[in-house]
């Protein structure tokens, strides 16, 4: 018998970074399914336009997810303003990319303080409420690149795969609790992220957009596993029956591992610069 798909409306929500990017998307779409959001994001400013942009259902708090008791702020007021959270979606997160030996300490502490400490955050100031309520349901944006390593990004795709690790651990201990957990593995995403990233050979582009209604659609119907497009599932699956040099071979043949050290840097000036400023002193925030 197939399962009842969950209706979203009258629900309450929060996500992390999500002025921006797949973040602003996901708010969007969740309002769309007739839940209220809390958008949190150190650049406040942009996080109050999107707000504004999306309706009365939407509020604007500020965040800086690298202090866990910024969370806690947030998570509370989200919960004064529009009652007991019902989904939590940890969506902050920046990528910088470089050759390894050619990253600064500062970029390797931002990567590790946003991608990997925001996450953990999120996940201690949310899951005791949830668990106090038997009920909720947490989202983790991954990546693909939690999978696999490639080359010009070492340390985000280790923050990813760290994100993707605790959540397959996390998920285990929650276990019969009533609490759902997900992990979103997007491919190549159309945000200022990815500016001066070559499209994948196949595997598509996709936009904010598409990642936002894989992640309404696992809210609905809850699974651990999103991949966005779905095709990277399977494609990982059989890559994974693969020795190494074959695993090598294919990823060489699709240019999957030359697709982010051979980023365009110039055009990527803008947000890399937004990224450098976005820890400690969190000036403005990189969303994705």
């Amino acid at each position: 018998m197939a399962k009842q798909s969950r209706s979203l409306v009258g629900g309450v929500a929060a996500s992390t970074g999500a002025a921006r990017g797949i973040g602003r998307a996901t708010a969007q779409a969740r309002v769309a399914a007739g839940m209220q959001v809390a958008i949190g994001d150190v650049d406040l400013a942009v996080a109050r336009a999107t707000a504004e942009q999306l309706g009365a259902d939407v509020v604007a708090l500020p965040l800086d997810v690298t202090r866990r008791e910024s969370v806690r702020e947030f998570v509370d007021e989200a919960e004064r303003r529009l009652g007991p959270l019902d989904v939590f979606v940890n969506n902050a997160g920046i990528m910088p990319l470089g050759r390894f030996l050619d990253e600064s300490d500062d970029s390797t502490a931002r990567q590790v303080d946003i991608n990997v400490h925001g996450v953990i955050h999120g996940m201690k100031e949310v899951l005791p409420r949830f668990q106090a309520r038997g009920r909720g349901h947490l989202v983790n944006i991954a990546s693909s690149a939690g999978k696999g390593g490639y080359a010009g990004a070492a340390t985000y795709c280790g923050t990813k795969h760290f994100v993707v690790g605790l959540s397959e651990a996390v998920r285990a201990e929650l276990r019969g609790t009533g609490i759902d957990l997900s992990c979103v593995m997007p491919g190549v995403v159309n945000t200022e992220l990815t500016t001066g990233v070559p499209s994948a050979r196949g595997v598509k582009t996709v936009e904010p957009a598409d990642v936002a209604a894989a992640i309404v659609e696992a809210l609905r119907e809850p699974r651990f596993d999103v991949f966005v497009p779905k095709a990277i599932g399977p494609i990982g699956a059989v890559m994974g029956l693969l020795p190494r040099r074959g695993r090598e071979a294919v990823a060489h043949a699709l240019k999957a591992d030359t697709l982010l050290a051979s980023a365009d840097l110039e055009q990527r000036r803008d947000y890399e610069l937004r990224a450098a400023r976005s820890a400690p002193a969190l000036e403005e925030h990189a969303s994705r």
